[in-house]
């Protein structure tokens, strides 16, 4: 089992850019595929990224690539995404996410482990 902890949330302007945290507990954070999924008001919960155990392979949205980074840090049980050129539709509540199935469960926005999720606001 894996708990997470997300920050770094905020309002940025259009074309701003943060970076979200997640923390994690447990001493098998390696055994996960981490990523990050999102919820916007009244829509469903979508895949937004993930990095594979070792970190030697990332996956995207389609819609995403090219602004978005995922990473993380096995030696401090840490994830991050870092978001830049931010737009309007990306405002959503951002919540980290493990899984150890990441094509049936982590990239179709069911992943078995989210955090509290970070409020993320872009105003135009």
């Amino acid at each position: 089992q894996v708990q997470l902890v997300e920050s770094g949330g905020g309002l940025v302007q259009a074309g701003g850019s943060l970076r979200l945290s997640c923390a994690a507990s447990g001493r098998t954070f390696s055994t996960y595929y981490m990523g990050w999924v999102r919820q916007a008001p009244g829509k469903e919960r979508e895949f937004v990224a993930a990095i594979s155990r070792s970190a030697g392979s990332t996956y995207y949205r389609d819609s995403l690539k090219g602004r978005f980074t995922i990473s993380r840090d096995n030696a401090k049980t840490m994830a991050y995404l870092q978001m830049n050129s931010l737009k309007p539709e990306d405002t959503a509540v951002y919540y980290c996410a493990a899984d150890q199935d990441l094509r049936g469960r982590l990239m179709k926005g069911r992943p078995d482990y989210w955090g509290q999720g970070t409020q993320v606001t872009v105003s135009s």
